[in-house]
């Protein structure tokens, strides 16, 4: 069991207490300057200094593994002791400590670890996570401490080999050691000469084989990033790990691997903290392993950050549903608000015309996301995912929302309504349109029915035929007509009264539903349906066209 510093509980400004497991992974998320980054710049300066003045976190606890004396001996097998002009001094990684000071603060941990602070915890930032690629000196590894990860790979071949593997996952390419480059350690990257037979890795052949390739901290900046956040994470003695944005530089596939690798392969006895804005890594780390990871959403309202938190058991829970997993809606958790649809024509659409509402205007877009689910049974699960982290919600769903208890009721309460203060003047409203007559009796039924049948004598029943008898099924509902007229087609007095009261609740609560009954009904100058429909409706001037006048009043609901 290593010795170590860990931190136990952070302290919010609003008041919410994290509990925090000696090797969680925490990862902050939220929209822009809600206080992701600052979180971390807090929690690092705190666990140096408690007296340090801080905003977002108030307060934080710190825990210890192991005791003073085997706390001593790793810090000193682990570093460089050099006696100076009566100065004794340990020297290590990124840092430098006075040996008078090592007790110190070993027994005054509690109010912060002051001058150990680069010995056990490390604030990677973009200037280190790229010049990590740098050759360090080279060391002599029998008994020198070292000081760099890249260190850890010149010594270890299994080490090299597992960081080559993760390399080649996320580039296509071998990360290679030359162990034999004078006074410095270089990382090499290309495809891994094989050394010829009686030839080994310092061998002259192989040297000159190894030298062809391309050196790593000349290479791109994502390359860079990449193995300096996997070095700095997986090899260095360091306990707590600060990473703003670790998926800086990289392309979304490189960004989710890398969320996985650090969630899947990161050591034990490590504290990761994390801020990003990314869904991709953030897909990542909760593909890799979610067991030990906490999602923190932090929204900020003035003064205050609120802090909402989705522990490991939560997360793999809701990881399991395969709208999560194969959604946009992870992307929520970095937008001010969300905006839930049954499809993605209703998401582009509906997006579109409120942009369209800031064309030459000075004030800026709002921060919303649009994502659609699939389908009204769908919204239940996107709502319950997104209240969870607290975040924003508005659902629009087409007008036969109303033809059935679920998921209207659901969603409703999802969004914070009660359902008895509607559920009478609802059922009204079902009634009175049901009660209307259907296009067809049954007697037409069975004649549209008969028809199509009649005119089928392959042995395969056609997909044409099948479809055709779903559209005859529709018209004999009274709920097709009402999704493509909307409340127009409610009946006159109490129950277009009834309509109207429960309007108002559901706006109030976030629950918009289209008067004009569905998406098409706005643009009704526009034929087809669904994505030909959009195609040729966002062609059009969506801020000006005086027939999106009821899109465009519908939209500022938003």
């Amino acid at each position: 069991m290593t010795p170590r510093f860990y931190i136990e509980k952070i302290t919010f400004n609003d008041g919410t207490i994290l509990q925090c497991d000696k090797d969680d992974i925490i990862v902050f998320v939220g929209a822009n300057n809600a206080g992701k980054s600052a979180s971390l710049k807090e929690i690092s300066s705190k666990f140096k200094t408690k007296q340090n003045t801080t905003k977002v976190v108030t307060d934080i606890s710190i825990a210890q593994q192991g005791d003073q004396t085997s706390f001593k001996s790793f810090f000193e097998n682990n570093s460089i002791h050099k006696q100076e002009s009566g100065n004794s001094s340990y020297h290590g990684f990124g840092y430098n400590v006075q040996a008078y000071s090592i007790d110190h603060y070993f027994s005054n941990y509690l109010n912060g670890v002051g001058e150990l602070f680069s010995f056990y915890a490390n604030i990677l930032n973009t200037e280190q996570r790229l010049t990590a690629a740098n050759p360090p000196q080279n060391i002599r590894l029998t008994n020198q401490p070292m000081q760099h990860p890249i260190h850890y790979l010149q010594k270890s071949d299994k080490l090299e080999e597992n960081f080559s593997n993760y390399f080649r996952q996320a580039f296509g390419k071998d990360l290679v050691v030359h162990r034999n480059a004078g006074s410095e350690v270089p990382l090499y990257v290309g495809e891994k000469p094989i050394p010829k037979q009686g030839e080994d890795r310092v061998s002259e052949n192989y040297i000159i084989e190894l030298e062809k390739l391309d050196l790593l901290h000349q290479q791109g900046d994502g390359m860079r990033s990449f193995v300096g956040v996997l070095l700095n994470s997986f090899i260095s003695n360091h306990n707590l790990l600060f990473i703003d944005e670790p998926e800086a530089f990289l392309h979304p596939p490189q960004a989710k691997l890398l969320g996985k690798m650090l969630s899947k392969y990161l050591p034990s006895e490590k504290q990761l903290f994390l801020a990003t804005h990314s869904e991709d890594f953030l897909k990542g780390l909760l593909e890799g392993n979610p067991k030990n990871i906490k999602i923190v959403r932090i929204s900020r309202n003035g003064d205050i950050n609120n802090i909402s938190v989705l522990d490991g058991t939560e997360i793999n829970s809701m990881w399991n549903d395969s709208l999560l997993r194969h959604s946009n809606i992870l992307s929520g958790l970095f937008h001010s608000k969300v905006v839930i649809c049954e499809s993605d024509s209703d998401s582009r659409f509906y997006s579109s015309v409120l942009n369209s509402l800031y064309d030459d205007s000075s004030l800026s877009v709002p921060d919303v996301l649009f994502i659609n689910v699939g389908g009204k049974h769908r919204i239940p699960v996107a709502i319950k995912a997104l209240n969870k982290l607290n975040v924003p919600i508005k659902v629009i769903a087409d007008f036969d929302v109303l033809n059935n208890v679920e998921p209207l009721k659901t969603i409703y309460e999802d969004l914070g309504g009660i359902w008895n203060e509607v559920s009478t003047d609802w059922q009204l409203v079902k009634n009175e349109i049901e009660s209307k007559r259907p296009e067809f009796l049954t007697t037409d039924v069975k004649t549209e029915m008969n028809n199509i049948l009649e005119s089928v004598s392959d042995r395969i029943f056609p997909k044409n035929k099948v479809n055709e008898i779903q559209k005859v099924l529709k018209k004999a509902s009274p709920w097709t007509e009402a999704k493509e007229v909307g409340k127009a087609f409610i009946p006159n007095g109490d129950a277009t009264q009834a309509f109207d009261k429960i309007q108002r609740k559901f706006i109030e609560k976030g629950l918009l539903i289209p008067e004009v009954g569905e998406l098409e009904s706005f643009v009704k100058s526009v034929g087809n349906h669904g994505p030909k429909w959009i195609n040729q409706v966002l062609a059009k001037d969506l801020k000006n066209d005086p027939e999106l006048l009821l899109a465009r009043t519908f939209v500022s609901l938003i």
